[in-house]
């Protein structure tokens, strides 16, 4: 079945360990994911604030390896930036690949920059990955759950909703995912977290939380790392079902994607890697999801909210 995966770090290991995106020893290729019927995959700048002194350099740099990769590879993935453009690639047999920056402060703050990344094809920006920044305060621990976005925060939100940049939630703090439910006037996403219900971790939303994307028209991806889905050091099928079970209870079928966060996370899972996608959609066949429900959770959920969001 084919899927759109909404999280992986990818570009970065194929940065700092000189892996190239046809074939390789990680996760996501594109060998892998032609085998596991990848339709679109969005691939994440992830910048650590923490160890780079210059955060949106850091992205140029990888943006350039991951341009130089694509280029490489043009003949079986391409640069995608909305649907009409997938639309093309999967009319030419190609996979698409959507941008995304995975760290707010890749922006150092500037507002201008959303300008630029939007240019090189960025459609999707975590406001904050484990440190608080300019724009907010993380979820890593629940020690800022009650601190939320930053006036420039907000700024920043605003004009990347001008623009046709999609704001996402993961790694935000309780706060700031409510101040987004007020303050954007478009759905907002949440790439690659699970159901605080099913597995009690900061980087989880809350039945609360499920329940306002759904209604805002927001979507959320399924994340495999095993810290956030059950107590498995592998991450177990039958536990990313119980989180899909759950979700879909509170929140509704068309709420729930895929978030992999594949080359991100340091566990094995049972779906070992891009090319083991279906080994899911076969599980929640098993256990009564229908055929259309399980192409909403792999694709068509993920295709609607992009029609709605992206220019």
């Amino acid at each position: 079945m084919k899927y759109i995966d909404l999280h992986c770090d990818t570009a970065g290991r194929m940065l700092y360990e000189n892996g190239g995106l046809k074939s390789n020893s990680f996760k996501i290729d594109i060998e892998k994911m032609k085998k596991g019927g990848a339709l679109a995959q969005v691939f994440a700048f992830f910048i650590d604030i923490g160890e780079v002194k210059n955060p949106f350099l850091e992205f140029q740099i990888m943006h350039r390896n991951l341009e130089k990769e694509l280029d490489k590879n043009k003949k079986d993935i391409t640069l995608v930036r909305n649907v009409e453009e997938l639309s093309k690639a999967e009319k030419d047999k190609k996979i698409g690949a959507f941008l995304s920056i995975e760290e707010g402060e890749t922006l150092e703050g500037n507002i201008d920059n959303i300008q630029k990344v939007y240019d090189y094809g960025v459609r999707f920006i975590t406001l904050t990955w484990n440190y608080k920044n300019s724009l907010g305060y993380p979820n890593y621990e629940f020690l800022y759950k009650d601190k939320g976005l930053t006036p420039k925060g907000i700024e920043m939100v605003e004009e990347m909703e001008r623009l046709g940049i999609v704001p996402d939630a993961s790694h935000l703090s309780d706060k700031g995912f409510y101040d987004l439910v007020e303050k954007c006037k478009k759905p907002f996403i949440v790439t690659h977290s699970n159901s605080r219900s099913i597995k009690r971790h900061p980087r989880n939303l809350t039945d609360d939380m499920i329940k306002k994307l759904s209604e805002k028209g927001g979507i959320m991806g399924i994340n495999f790392c095993a810290d956030f889905v059950g107590y498995e050091k592998v991450t177990q099928i039958k536990d990313l079902v119980s989180h899909i079970k759950h979700i879909k209870n509170v929140g509704g079928i068309d709420v729930i994607s895929l978030g992999s966060d594949f080359d991100g996370i340091g566990n094995e899972v049972e779906v070992k890697d891009a090319s083991e996608m279906g080994k899911l959609a076969q599980a929640l066949e098993k256990e009564g999801f229908t055929i259309d429900e399980i192409e909403k959770i792999y694709y068509k959920n993920a295709l609607s909210f992009l029609i709605d969001t992206l220019k």
